[in-house]
Parts: structure tokens; C-alpha cells; sequence
């Protein structure tokens, strides 16, 4: 089943993200690889895809888990969340309708 990763930055997480991307980067190529992910990326702080400085305000991932309880762990097993840089992180199923 598809499950949503909504996860929402501290303030100013900038720094702490560049410092450990290449890590998460490398955990959502596997999901990649294994054919289970289906969309990931950051949520820009401001109205821009290059938000520069202002840096972002949290995440959206979308993948194939085979429960609630196993997303979760890979979430909570997430770089960015042992960095400090996410605030909170939801996990919830997710229907795909489109495309």
C-alpha cells in the first residue's frame, strides 16, 4: 500500500538539511530502485523553486510499504529526523486516483 510522509522543518533548518542530504538522498534512491517510490521532495519556504536562504519547510514522500508500522519506521529511521531538522512527521495511507 501507498503512504504519505508529511514532515514539517524546524525553523531555519536550512543548515542541518545541506549537512545530511547526501544520507536521506541515498534512502529514497533505494526506494527509487526497488520501484517503490513514487514522488518525494522538499517544500520551498517561499513561492519559488529555488528558495534559496529561505530554505524549505518540510516534505512530502509517496511509497509502497507493506504496513503503517513499516513506513513509520522508515520515517522515523530518516536522516533529517535524527538532525534534528524535522519538527513533526505524520505518516498516513495513501490512495493513489491520478495519474
Amino acid at each position: 500500500m501507498l503512504y504519505a510522509i508529511i514532515s514539517e522543518d524546524i525553523d531555519d533548518s536550512l543548515e542541518k538539511r545541506l549537512a545530511v542530504r547526501p544520507e536521506h538522498l541515498k534512502r529514497l534512491e533505494v526506494l527509487k530502485d526497488e520501484g517503490r517510490l513514487v514522488l518525494a521532495g522538499p517544500h520551498p519556504a517561499v513561492d519559488s523553486e529555488d528558495p534559496g536562504s529561505a530554505g524549505f519547510s518540510g516534505s512530502l514522500i509517496v511509497a509502497e510499504f507493506d504496513s503503517l508500522e513499516a513506513a513509520r519506521r522508515w520515517a522515523d529511521a530518516d536522516p533529517y529526523v535524527a538532525a534534528g531538522v524535522y519538527a513533526q512527521v505524520r505518516v498516513k495511507p495513501f490512495k493513489r486516483v491520478l495519474p
